[in-house]
Order: C-alpha cells, then structure tokens, then sequence
C-alpha cells in the first residue's frame, strides 16, 4: 500500500511583517509627499521652500551645486539631515525614503527571482562610485551635465515633461467618451471641475521630447529584469554617495551565531549584498535596510546593532585608480563639452527663464525641473540638443508651446539653488528674456494684407511694445487698401513670447521671440 504524499507549502521568499510593513507604509507616505508637493508647485499657489523641499533634502544636488558656484546655500542645508540619517542608519534614504526607489519596488519585474549567476558581478557596483567623481569633478569644474543621472531629478523631470502630461490626455479622452452617456454627463463635469485646475492644468499642456523622457524612465524599471533594483546597485550616483558615507553608519547589519545557512535572506536582499562566503555578511554601503533578511530569517540570526568602527573597504569601493580616472574622463569631458558652437554662439531662439542670464545660469541650474513643474503655460520646456551637452536638460522658453505669463514668477520661487532668481513681480516684469521680430513674409498683415492685430492685442507690456501703424497697400488687381501693419518697438519688448505663442500662422510663426540683442560676443 502506498503511503500517500502531501507536499508542503512552499515557503514565500518575500517577507511580511511589522518591520515590512512599516517600511512600506513609509515609503508609499515619502512617495505620496513628493507627488503632493509636484501637484502644489504646479498649481503655483504654494511656497517654493515648500515644494522643492526634496531636492533640498538632495546631499548630492547641494555639494555639485556649491562645488560649481562656488556658494552655500542656507537652504540646501536641509541636505545635511539626509547626511545625518545615513551616519545613523546607512542608506536608509535609499530603502525607505527615495521616491525612484519606491517605483522600482513597485514595478519590480522579478519578484520570484532568485538572485542567481545571471546577476552582474559585484564588480559592476564600481560604477555609481565612478560616475559620482566625474559628477564632483566636473562640478569643481563649473559643469553640472551629470546632474541628469541624480535620482530625484530624473524622477521629477519625467514626471513633470513625460508622466503628469500624458495622464492628463488619458483623463481628458477618458471624460470625453464618458461624458457622451447622458446619466454620466453630470458626474464627468463635476469630477473634470474638481481635477482642474487643483491637479490637472486647465488646458492641455504639451512638451517636446516627453516620450524621450519615457524611454528613459521605463529602461531604468526594465533594469529589474536584469536584477532587483539593478539601478541602486550599480548606476546611482547619489547612492554611491551615501554608500560611502554609510561605512562611518553608526547602525548596521549583523549575522549572530543562530545562522544555520538557509540562504534565505540571500533570496530576499533586494540589492544583492549580503554574501554567503563571508557568513552572510553584508557590505554597509549596499545594504538599503529594507529590513527584508530581518523578516526572512526563520532563526532570528539577524541583528542590526550600534557599531563605531567604520566598515572594511571593498574591491569595487572607489580607489586611487579609480579617482584619477574619472579625474581624467571629467576634465577631458568638461573640455570638449565647452568646445561646441553653442558655448562660441548662443542659439537665436535659446531663451532662458528671467533673470537667468546674468546668474551664471549653467553653473547653478541642478536640472531638476522644478521650474517646468511650475510653468503655468508649459513655455518652460527642458532641453535636449538645442543647448549642447552642456545645456542638456536645463529649462529653456518655447514661445510656440507656451508664454511667459506677465502676472507669474513661479519659477524663480521655486528653484531650489537659486539658479533663477527669486525675483519679485515687479522685478520680473522689467527682465528682458528676449526681442521679438517681425517675419514680414509669413505675417498675415504684412504678406497677405487681410486684417490681423493679435500681437498688438496681446503684448501685456502697459505701453505695448507692439504697435500698429496704418499703411496704403497695393493689391494684386491694382486697387489700394488701408491695413494696419504691427511693428516692434525693442526698447519695451521683454520677450514674453505671448505674441509668438498667439499668432494664428501654422507651423512657424510670423512673429518670434530671439536672444536679446545686447547678448553678443564682444572682441
């Protein structure tokens, strides 16, 4: 007679209990903060030292930015609380706190995965160190580029330009199929009344390369295919800062004497540190203390207690090799960057926010896009090629895709660094972003002689720098007809952009908005 089988309930490999679940709770509770503070500094009607708070928080955004500019910033102080946390519990930050890191526990693509030989070696973890010297290097250097690879600015930059935009679209289409069924017309326009503008922009805001800002934000969640937060472990350059400040960490994993071997907490370490051949220890500046191996292990070998000593370097730790090439690579980098035509001649259409242009803009700007958040009209737009490799991704004025709003200075409250000035309304009026010129061949007035004024009607300067003068024109046929033609007066243009924005021309406008005339090289 055969004895009949029962199988045992595999056990999970992911952990719950109270020490996850706190985690989790913080984490989301972090996560829900930051897209509060996004939603507020769109809407505009909050304080700047309120809503760029986490970049603030940014140890990395602060030290390239006063390596850079050469000052300190009483409110990237904030900074050190972030540098404080981490002398006390390591990358903390990392594992309960970084809104990137949450996304990618959220879309982790390989939950069942064990950690196998599939899993790049540790060697590749060496990255993140060198990327933050060529970051530190060149920002000594006045270049801030590589800011683009910080964290919080490549979450923010995709959700402002990419995300919350293409939301919005999936919402709009949403409302206007469901509002063509009769009982559901009131509850659509009550809920579209109560989205915008509290969340979502009045009007549909449009930015240039948004799907590039995608791609680039979906190849770092398909890194977890590769390995469970592939990005932490080996690309993150503010990660590579608090992992070296991590080894001074004053708590700290620890394997006690009641561990037997099970390799459970290897299967469940979302950044892969903890090593069976060195009794499952786990490097501090790799562990994020997500507590999971704590959970995990069946005989509570696991202990996270108080150390002073600081902690033993590793193989792929920065090194003397290491320094002097990034040394190398960021000088060299910094050198071809500043030998393109965009630092000998500035584009004719580079418009930057007010105020920028005599602040040392590039040495500033941490590209975090806290402004393009905070454009009430999308004119704000982040760069991609128009303003070189060394210009990438700063914010620049797209008079086609929105204006700079006369009665608005958000985003020099917002900036976190100052690179745009906090300047008053009043002061902000009188900044002069650019001049507008008068393309006589596509201008309706002027080319086709019909009847056309929305310029003039819409330059918000009190004197107009747009102003109309009535001429005799010559039609086709040999009749003669009185137009009024717009001009340009210079002297009052400030480039707001509202006339190129408004001009009813497809395609390129009549009227575009170009540098100031004053911004040429002297020899």
């Amino acid at each position: 007679m055969t004895r009949a089988t029962t199988s045992k309930p595999r056990r999970s490999w992911k952990p719950s209990g109270a020490w996850i679940t706190t985690r989790k709770v913080v984490q989301y509770l972090a996560l829900l903060v930051f897209l509060v503070l996004f939603v507020l500094a769109r809407r505009g009607d909050t304080a700047g030292d309120i809503v760029n708070i986490p970049m603030r928080l940014d140890p990395l955004l602060a030290l390239s930015n006063l390596l850079s500019s050469r000052v300190f910033l009483m409110g990237s102080s904030l900074a050190l609380l972030t540098v404080l946390l981490t002398l006390i519990f390591g990358r903390a930050w990392c594992g309960w706190l970084c809104p990137l890191g949450t996304v990618l526990d959220l879309f982790s693509l390989n939950r069942c995965r064990k950690i196998d030989a599939a899993t790049p070696p540790d060697g590749w973890r060496g990255v993140k160190y060198f990327l933050l010297m060529v970051i530190l290097v060149a920002a000594l250097l006045g270049n801030l580029t590589l800011l683009v690879l910080d964290p919080l600015t490549l979450f923010y930059r995709t959700l402002a330009a990419s995300i919350w935009p293409a939301l919005d679209q999936i919402i709009t289409a949403s409302e206007v199929a469901l509002y063509r069924i009769p009982f559901l017309a009131a509850p659509v326009s009550a809920l579209d009344m109560w989205l915008r503008p509290e969340i979502f922009p009045s009007e549909p805001v449009y930015y240039r390369n948004a799907l590039v800002f995608a791609i680039i934000f979906l190849g770092i969640i398909a890194l977890n295919l590769k390995a469970p937060r592939f990005w932490c472990r080996y690309l993150c350059p503010l990660g590579g800062l608090l992992g070296i400040i991590s080894k001074a960490a004053l708590i700290r994993r620890e394997v006690g004497e009641g561990c037997k071997g099970c390799t459970l907490c290897t299967q469940v370490c979302p950044t892969g540190t903890i090593d069976p051949q060195k009794n499952y220890a786990s490097d501090p500046s790799e562990c994020t203390m997500c507590l999971d191996c704590l959970e995990a292990c069946p005989r509570s070998g696991i202990v996270f207690k108080a150390r002073v000593s600081p902690a033993a370097w590793n193989e792929y730790d920065p090194g003397r090799r290491q320094a002097l090439t990034s040394l190398g690579l960021a000088v060299a980098g910094v050198a071809l960057v500043r030998s393109t035509p965009h630092t000998f001649r500035e584009p004719s259409h580079l418009l930057r926010p007010p105020g920028t242009r005599e602040n040392d803009f590039l040495e500033k700007c941490i590209r975090c896009g806290e402004c393009v958040a905070a454009c009430p009209t999308a004119a704000l737009q982040p760069a991609v090629f128009e303003a070189g490799l060394e210009g990438l991704w700063t914010p620049v004025l797209v008079p086609r895709l929105g204006y700079c709003d006369y009665s608005c200075s958000a985003c020099g409250q917002v900036c976190p660094v100052e690179a745009i000035p906090a300047l008053t309304l009043e002061e902000k009026r009188t900044q002069v972003v650019g001049t507008a010129y008068i393309n006589t061949n596509r201008c309706i007035a002027w080319s086709d002689h019909q009847d056309c004024i929305v310029c003039e009607e819409m330059c918000p300067v009190p004197d107009k720098a747009i102003y109309l003068e009535e001429a005799t024109v010559i039609l086709r046929g040999g009749e003669t007809k009185r137009i009024q033609l717009p001009y340009v007066n210079r002297e009052l243009c400030i480039g707001c952009g509202i006339c190129e924005y408004k001009c009813p021309i497809n395609g390129e406008a009549a009227i575009r908005v170009y540098v100031p005339s004053d911004n040429v090289l002297s020899f």
